[in-house]
């Protein structure tokens, strides 16, 4: 999966030690916002391995698409879900929205406030009463 947007906060590193083999490892929290839409989603992220995160080297405000695997897991009678990202690449202008290029406009459904509207007659009612339609009225 993947989600595209602009990173709004970075959390603070975790790390420990293995108890299962003794490695070391390291992991991070990130909070992405989606740039589009009226009502933007957010989603908490986190990156595991110190090679990932320097690799990545994700700061705060920068345009990302993550590629992410959702996993859930159970602790102490309580299940979580687990958002990891395996792939983390700058935003392509493609997937970002286009603000700037105005949208084509369709014929307008009232006419100018100057111009007074066209009154319905029988002949326009006859013209689509006999058109073939799907619809059953």
């Amino acid at each position: 999966m993947e989600f595209t947007g602009r990173i709004i906060k970075a959390l603070e590193p975790r790390g420990g030690v293995s108890n299962r083999t003794g490695n070391p490892w390291k992991m991070q929290d990130f909070v992405i916002e989606e740039t589009m839409g009226q009502f933007p989603k957010r989603m908490v992220f986190n990156v595991f391995g110190e090679e990932n995160l320097t690799r990545f080297n994700i700061q705060e405000g920068q345009e990302l698409t993550v590629s992410f695997d959702i996993n859930a897991r159970e602790y102490n009678g309580r299940w979580y879900n687990d958002i990891r990202a395996w792939n983390v690449v700058p935003a392509t202008p493609a997937a970002q929205p286009a603000a700037a290029q105005p949208v084509p406009q369709a014929a307008a459904p009232f006419p100018p406030a100057d111009q007074p509207a066209a009154q319905p007659t029988q002949a326009n009612f006859e013209t689509a009463a006999d058109e073939s339609s799907d619809l059953p009225f």
